[in-house]
């Protein structure tokens, strides 16, 4: 692991950008960036423009280390190149801390809850993702109504996956998200917490990861995560919120900082100029960041 990134992600100022929209996700992803799906043909055409979409975005001077603590990639992100560097590299050469999204999508909904689909190829990922400087990982779960036997499952699902993410020496992000769109999202909220801490409460004083969780709809419901010693840092997804009520409701959470992904680059659009494109981005790195340090 690197200390380095690891201080800086533990102590440091600012948020981590998400970029790491994934095949199912990418089409929406550049349709709202202006690139609409009949523009291209097939996964290749597809993922070589979300890349220069997010090549655009990691060497504008508006993603600044100043702000910017870590970015987070999808697989095909960490194997492409960036100015001649691997996305890794050139991000740690920015001093942005990179991580890897490893999870395969989502199962069918089932006790309330979707699960994460197995990862056959994860002790691979894992070791090219070591060579390709990533620091930690992230995966996704998301919970859907209060069934403590879903809830349960994937919080154990994840942090089984997350050991071994551990063992292979990287810091694996948790994140069972909670549907903004749930008709009892506190409740959800309540026992996904109790869940978590279990977890945490069992690993060993060299164990350590990340959360990634929705904004709760009680300010500071996770306090005491952000508090546990085996926590590095909360980050929080804006999972569908529009930029400014994501941030709103952030700056009522002390010690959650964002890891926003649509919310950062909604204003974004290929057909913009060079200074209007860094204009629209740094208002919207300006805006998170002060959500995430400045707290009501």
């Amino acid at each position: 692991m690197n200390n380095t990134h690891y201080e800086k992600m533990k102590t440091g100022k600012g948020f981590i950008a998400a970029l790491d929209q994934s095949g199912g996700s990418t089409p929406k992803a550049l349709a709202a960036y202006g690139v609409p799906e009949d523009s291209y043909s097939g996964e290749d055409e597809m993922f070589t423009l979300v890349h220069q979409m997010r090549t655009r975005i990691i060497t504008s001077p508006a993603f600044s280390s100043d702000k910017i603590l870590g970015a987070i990639l999808f697989e095909q992100t960490m194997d492409r190149e960036i100015e001649g560097q691997y996305t890794g590299d050139y991000l740690a050469s920015k001093g942005v801390v990179p991580f890897l999204k490893v999870d395969k999508g989502l199962a069918e909904k089932e006790n309330g809850v979707q699960m994460m689909k197995p990862i056959h190829d994860l002790d691979e990922t894992l070791s090219r993702a070591n060579e390709r400087n990533i620091f930690g990982t992230k995966m996704r779960s998301v919970v859907h109504d209060p069934n403590e036997e879903g809830i349960k499952a994937v919080v154990d699902q994840q942090f089984d996956i997350g050991k071994k993410i551990i063992a292979a020496g990287l810091v694996p992000i948790i994140e069972p998200e909670v549907s903004i769109n749930s008709a009892d999202k506190e409740k959800c909220e309540e026992i996904l917490k109790s869940e978590i801490h279990k977890h945490l409460d069992e690993l060993s004083d060299d164990q350590n990861v990340m959360l990634k969780l929705t904004i709760p709809t009680k300010a500071n419901l996770y306090k005491e995560l952000v508090d546990h010693p085996r926590v590095v840092r909360v980050v929080a997804l804006s999972g569908g919120y529009s930029r400014d009520e994501a941030n709103e409701k952030l700056k009522e959470n002390h010690g959650v900082i964002a890891s926003f992904s649509r919310a950062l680059a909604a204003d974004l659009n290929a057909k913009q100029s060079d200074e209007e494109f860094n204009d629209k981005l740094q208002a919207a790195v300006d805006s998170i960041y002060d959500a995430s340090v400045n707290k009501k």
